[in-house]
């Protein structure tokens, strides 16, 4: 995706008091007016009518601490011989003197949509409304009304805004279930594009599922429903007139549509909401591991049949399972009742999850399927815990080391005794245990795994090592045993775990 921008839906911007310029494409001649045949494509006049009223343009300012470096706002691109170039010349050369007056406005046009029209609750995407010092809600009618934030969460990129609804009659839409669609069911997009308020464009479910290295929760649905700068925030709609997304970004080489948009799955966005609704923020249930994806490589060392389900590559002190009912080395394939394809499909459902239900969950450990239950803490709470951390909180006790031995060479490794002098050497922290590697040779198993001098081998094939004679002998019985790669446990310096696999052919 080099040549390709990925926008956040991109809510549009510009200065306070400057004009705005309009260029309308040439009229076609009513001699190339199409035509469709009589079994074309049904209106969607009546479903739009009934939905425009509900969605809204959120106008937002904030003031801007001087014009100068990374933050400034750049002079608009005019088009050669525009009438309003000397006024964006003068504008922009004095805009200066806005320092010494605490800087200047600038305002932002997004989109919204109301689910609550006695109460006035309006949802929109957090990036619209980020860092805003006044909000204002536009509705069809041409009514503006304040808006009052009631709560945002950055990792959906949903936030909830609340106006007074008082005099005046509102309409609202509700969610539907993003998960009944289906990639070609029909589309509807309404928002806020360029500053074009109520602009209905219509699509199909190009796609669902798509993970946009956005956040830790993506899933979101792909269309071909045109979506531009300012209809973040806008729902899109299904047939039935219900919101199954949040138009959120684009992806686009110019800023324009080229026919790839993404809105948040309403599966996800109505749960943030009803929580930023009651509480004004996320209350999230935490499960308390490190993961990582399972590869083919790693399946074939665990003895999985497949590929699937996320690897526990470490568990966090003071966490919900830190009481050794799930270990690191476990791979979760279902949890609370659904099954987890992928790594990323776990973070999502369990914080989907309430907080202090208890839920079982289905792990391999050791090659064997077995359920455990656990009761879930609060990610908030977790995050809180996992910042303090060191390596002094990422897993249990390997033992106690056995006597010195010589160093050995094995799958591209030297390894060696972890004592006091390599453990200066390489800075690993004291709580580490296990068989440190001094050295990897170029080119071999190890080193295109990416293993460094200074990781140490904690487990292979989820038995514990603490000698390099260890390490020798697990490698040997997993060639007896027939197995093609090696599962190690590595810690890091600080002690942070991860799972790698090698090659032993």
């Amino acid at each position: 995706m080099t040549s390709n921008i990925l926008l956040r839906a991109a809510r549009r911007t510009f200065i306070a008091g400057a004009a705005a310029l309009l260029v309308s494409a040439a009229a076609v001649p009513s001699s190339m007016t199409p035509t469709f045949a009589a079994d074309g494509p049904a209106s969607v006049a009546d479903l739009a009518e009934g939905l425009l009223g509900a969605v809204v343009n959120i106008s937002t300012s904030q003031t801007v601490k001087g014009t100068e470096g990374p933050g400034a706002v750049p002079m608009p691109q005019l088009p050669e011989g525009s009438p309003f170039q000397d006024f964006f010349d003068d504008f922009f050369k004095n805009r200066g003197g806005d320092k010494d007056n605490g800087g200047q406005k600038v305002q932002s046009l997004g989109s919204g949509f109301v689910i609550d029209a006695e109460q006035g609750i309006v949802v929109t995407n957090n990036h619209v409304i980020a860092d805003a010092d006044d909000i204002e809600v536009n509705f069809s009618d041409g009514i503006t009304l304040k808006a009052t934030l009631v709560g945002t969460d950055t990792k959906t990129d949903v936030a909830v805004l609340k106006v007074d609804p008082k005099g005046h009659k509102l309409t609202a839409v509700k969610f539907g279930d993003s998960t009944k669609m289906r990639v070609g069911d029909w589309v509807m997009a309404i928002g806020n594009p360029f500053g074009l308020g109520g602009t209905v464009t219509v699509g199909i479910v190009s796609a669902r599922n798509r993970d946009i290295n956005s956040g830790p929760y993506d899933d979101f649905i792909q269309t071909d429903a045109a979506i531009n700068r300012g209809n973040s925030g806008g729902p899109l709609f299904n047939s039935a007139g219900e919101v199954i997304g949040i138009n959120t970004a684009i992806i686009s080489p110019s800023g324009g549509s080229i026919g790839i948009g993404f809105s948040i799955p309403s599966q996800l966005a109505s749960g943030v909401v009803d929580q930023l609704r009651q509480f004004g923020e996320t209350r999230r249930g935490w499960l308390g591991v490190r993961i990582q994806p399972v590869t083919d490589d790693i399946a074939e060392s665990l003895g999985m049949a497949t590929a699937k389900g996320a690897l526990v590559a470490g568990v966090i002190k003071g966490g919900p399972v830190d009481n050794g009912t799930i270990q690191a080395g476990d791979v979760i394939i279902k949890f609370d009742g659904k099954d987890i394809h992928e790594m990323r499909d776990l973070p999502r459902v369990v914080a989907e999850s309430p907080v202090g239900k208890a839920v079982d969950v289905l792990i391999v450990r050791k090659g064997v399927e077995q359920t455990v239950k656990v009761t879930l803490g609060r990610l908030e709470d977790g995050e809180k815990l996992a910042s303090g951390e060191d390596g002094s909180n990422t897993d249990q006790d390997k033992g106690d080391k056995a006597p010195a031995v010589s160093t050995a060479s094995v799958l591209g490794m030297t390894v060696g005794e972890l004592n006091d002098e390599t453990r200066k050497k390489f800075s690993i922290a004291a709580d580490v245990s296990g068989v440190v590697i001094t050295d990897v040779t170029k080119d071999s198993a190890a080193a295109e795994r990416g293993i460094q001098p200074g990781e140490v081998i904690t487990e292979i094939a989820q038995e514990s090592v603490a000698t390099p004679k260890d390490v020798m002998d697990r490698i040997g019985a997993l060639k007896e045993q027939g197995r093609k790669n090696a599962l190690l446990m590595l810690a890091s310096k600080t002690g942070e775990l991860r799972f790698v696999t090698i090659r032993m052919d």
